[in-house]
């Protein structure tokens, strides 16, 4: 106990290891739902013979990354398989552009060691000032509706389909409205939002176990056959189809994946560092390339596994509330997602969407509140960040989103003439966009 004390300055910080060990435990509640989604969504594009498969992935990647955090960048941070990156993986590039899972693992993988390369390198900073934060704070709202939409459709109650990657919607289902599992739906989403109101830790999670036992109690789904298993990963490891990657669209594919992956994760890390009272006055956040080259190598590590890009979770919120400031924080994260989730595979795919679903929705709602950063007084800011805002749901893509935000962005500042508040960077990223878009209207 003494060697962790000294090696995670716990009187530096001035925390002990039963407020740590306690910080951990919160935030695995507040995260363990990811379990239960990340593995439902991956599993619409990868196949339902691979759920088992990426149960253990997901908890794998979540349990090594979560605990490099604490080992190595000493922060109470945990990262997981990131929502909105995971939709993007499944209803975007594999559903919606017909990309083999395979080819998608491979694009997380290169966009995992682009990742490392520029957190090790000054072209992280270049990039970050060269991006507006109006587009930065759009794309996570946009996100965060993609997610909503993906929810409401998983569970009926959207007649909406998916044709040439492009979301087509026929109306609300109303013949559904009246049936157990969208009621329950509506019982899982309001009971979520009951409990984070009361600032209840675990919201998400607690309302998808009690919405299941009662989809169990009421015949709506079926009772899970058992609730432990062995962990087998053998679906997924190393199916990474590097080969695939070889054309203009998959360029594309990469470059979504590594922008939203790379500000989210600057977002949230600045976020929780504020939080943690870890920002210098000078506004700098310390070890933050330690951070970034930790998310950046659990993406790596991740795409090996077979799941879409790892992140820092926003969710280590509640452990810093509880007082957690340290690495120790994550490291008991890291192993309760080992030592639980490598073995709920069964329990795992007895839950059913409906009870997901909910979770799907409030995430979304989360990320939402990002837009209300964007100032509106200025329409070159609020009219791309708007774009941004509903490309993304409505074209069901995050790289649509994004380009679509850039090139109006540029076009905006330079016909208003305000050219100068553009950074030349953001030049060659719409020139990138405009190639992308031409390849794939058939222009090239």
């Amino acid at each position: 106990m003494r060697w962790f004390e000294r090696y995670f300055e716990f009187d530096k910080y001035g925390t002990d290891m039963r407020t740590e060990m306690l910080a951990g435990v919160t935030t695995f509640m507040t995260m363990a739902y990811i379990l239960f989604v990340n593995p439902a969504i991956l599993s619409d594009a990868i196949g339902k013979e691979a759920f088992d498969s990426l149960v253990a992935v997901t908890a794998l990647a979540a349990g090594f990354a979560t605990i490099l955090m604490g080992l190595y960048a000493k922060k109470p941070f945990a990262l997981a398989p990131g929502m909105g990156l995971n939709a993007y993986f499944a209803y975007s590039v594999v559903l919606g552009m017909g990309y083999d899972w395979k080819v998608a693992l491979a694009a997380v993988f290169v966009e995992g060691i682009i990742f490392i390369i520029l957190s090790v390198t000054k072209v992280r900073s270049a990039i970050i000032h060269a991006i507006p934060l109006s587009q930065k704070y759009a794309v996570g709202a946009g996100i965060g509706l993609f997610l909503t939409l993906i929810g409401l459709n998983n569970i009926g109650l959207l007649t909406a389909f998916v044709q040439d990657g492009v979301l087509k919607f026929t109306g609300l289902n109303t013949t559904a409205l009246a049936s157990k599992q969208i009621l329950l739906f509506f019982f899982g989403l309001f009971l979520t939002a009951v409990l984070i109101a009361r600032r209840i830790k675990g919201a998400l999670l607690i309302s998808i176990v009690t919405t299941s036992i009662l989809g169990w109690i009421t015949g709506t789904a079926p009772w899970p056959e058992q609730l432990f298993s062995t962990p087998d990963i053998s679906y997924t490891f190393m199916k990474m189809d590097l080969q695939g990657l070889l054309n203009v669209g998959a360029l594309g594919v990469i470059f979504a994946f590594f922008m939203v992956d790379f500000f989210d994760t600057l977002g949230t890390v600045t976020g929780l560092s504020a939080k943690a009272g870890f920002i210098t006055r000078d506004g700098k956040i310390p070890d933050a390339e330690k951070i970034l080259l930790t998310d950046a190598v659990g993406t790596t590590v991740g795409a090996v596994l077979g799941t879409s890009t790892v992140t820092t979770y926003i969710e280590s919120a509640a452990g810093i509330e509880e007082g957690g400031r340290t690495g120790m924080t994550a490291l008991v994260t890291g192993f309760l997602f080992l030592a639980i989730g490598l073995f709920i595979a069964p329990l795992a795919q007895a839950i059913p969407a409906f009870a997901t679903a909910p979770a799907l929705v409030i995430v979304g709602y989360y990320m939402l509140s990002a837009i209300k950063e964007v100032d509106f007084s200025d329409p070159t800011e609020a009219i791309p960040a708007f774009l941004v805002l509903i490309t993304i749901p409505y074209t069901y893509s995050i790289a649509d989103g994004i380009g679509m935000g850039f090139i109006s962005y540029t076009l905006l500042k330079v016909f208003s003439g305000r050219w100068k508040e553009i950074h030349p960077l953001m030049y060659i990223l719409v020139l990138v966009f405009i190639a992308y878009f031409a390849y794939l209207g058939g222009v090239i």
